[in-house]
């Protein structure tokens, strides 16, 4: 007997923008994105807000993109870099996924930004922003 993947449940009418009625009639839709469930999300979350180093963080990238399809990046804002808010965290639009979501994983990475600022460091050293220093 095989078992059915579960499934994000809906958002309440007029909450939310995600588009999931629309995902689910498209036969040709990803559906990996509502496989995250609250609980799924909730761990995802914490995960982020403990990131380790600059790797950890680019492979929870890469897993999300794997495993969810969201495609995430993380790079200097456009102007200077004072703090982690000057980091411009940017979540591609992807049908399925929730408002709050969107807004949450951000707010999770710069958590674990600030706990750790080393990897903000190695970040802006990727750009080359710290060569000069």
């Amino acid at each position: 007997m095989t078992s059915a993947i579960p499934l994000r449940q809906p958002c309440p009418p007029g909450a939310c923008d995600c588009g999931r009625e629309a995902l689910l009639e498209d036969p040709r839709g990803d559906l990996r994105i509502l496989r995250l469930t609250r609980q799924e999300e909730q761990r995802l979350l914490e995960r982020l807000a403990c990131i380790r180093d600059l790797d950890d963080l680019e492979h929870m990238q890469r897993r999300m993109f794997e495993q969810l399809g969201l495609r995430l990046t993380i790079a200097p804002g456009f102007n200077e870099v004072r703090s982690m808010r000057g980091i411009e965290i940017r979540i591609e639009h992807l049908p399925g996924l929730c408002r709050k979501t969107r807004q949450a994983i951000p707010a999770a990475i710069r958590r674990g930004l600030e706990r750790t600022p080393e990897i903000a460091w190695r970040l802006l050293d990727s750009f080359d922003l710290l060569r000069d220093a």
